[in-house]
């Protein structure tokens, strides 16, 4: 007998669609299109508001794991391009012992299943220093210097996506594809689970 889980989310409704009852999960704030930022088209799944919002923080910051699936299939609802491999947003190694994770390396692993294309990780994210306070300007270029190709990495892919939780003003993203392009990389792709309205 299969035991019926109540929804992730009204824990009312038994769970239909990855964890939510159907309603819950029509009800997500679905963007489900790509986005202009900082020169780049970005897909985006959901805009970040509440519930998604919510889920996202609690995977992140409060170590719930069990989200990683819902928010898979949420990312698994966009139309990728065709592409030859998955480029999780690289994370400090500072912040991956206080996480513990990168939130963004799951993701790709749920996706890199389902594409059945590999994950690439051929940059490496020095130390993340706060945004906060610095001028746009100085943003991208304080991001810009965070990201280091790998020289000794050897495989190599010309298309790529690149799968982020979280867009804001999208300078991760064009950093990181910054470094891409040195690698030889020509079509870059992006995928995020979210936008937050820019400021």
């Amino acid at each position: 007998i299969q035991l019926l889980s109540p929804c992730l989310l009204c824990e009312s409704d038994v769970r239909e669609k990855h964890s939510l009852c159907k309603e819950c999960w029509k009800q997500l704030p679905w963007l489900k299109q790509t986005i202009q930022r900082n020169d780049q088209s970005v897909l985006v799944a959901c805009d970040y508001a509440y519930p998604v919002s919510r889920i996202i923080q609690q995977f992140k910051y409060e170590q719930k794991l069990h989200y990683q699936i819902l928010l898979g299939e949420i990312l698994k609802q966009l139309k990728f391009p065709k592409v030859q491999a998955i480029v999780p947003m690289p994370i400090s190694n500072q912040r991956l012992i206080e996480r513990g994770f990168n939130q963004s390396l799951l993701l790709a692993n749920i996706l890199s299943k389902q594409l059945k294309i590999p994950v690439w990780q051929p940059v490496q994210r020095l130390a993340e220093h706060s945004q906060k306070g610095l001028s746009r300007l100085e943003r991208f270029e304080n991001i810009e210097q965070q990201f280091i190709a790998l020289s000794q990495e050897k495989r190599r892919y010309r298309r790529v996506l690149i799968i982020d939780d979280v867009i804001t003003t999208g300078s991760s993203i064009h950093a990181l594809s910054q470094a891409l392009q040195q690698l030889g990389c020509t079509s870059i792709h992006a995928a995020c689970l979210a936008a937050t309205l820019t400021s």
